[in-house]
């Protein structure tokens, strides 16, 4: 688990929303009229993991920062 995730509040809704956008602002990416899902599958290829969010019935990621919005049971 990174220390971003141990010591991010999970998030969901506007919140989680503007952190992607920060997110991604952070790594080169202009979030600007990207839809959520759109932006967060963005995010996780830029930083090399798995492009999954929204798109898996279930994930065995239970650190990932998107979890809550995610919809994928975790475990």
């Amino acid at each position: 688990m990174t220390n971003e995730v141990k010591s991010m509040k999970l998030l969901k809704g506007p919140s989680l929303a503007a952190y992607a956008r920060k997110k991604a602002a952070e790594i080169g990416i202009d979030g600007k009229g990207i839809k959520l899902v759109k932006l967060v599958c963005m995010i996780q290829e830029k930083e090399g993991n798995r492009v999954c969010f929204k798109k898996e019935k279930s994930c065995p990621h239970t650190e990932c920062c998107w979890q809550l919005s995610c919809g994928a049971k975790m475990g």
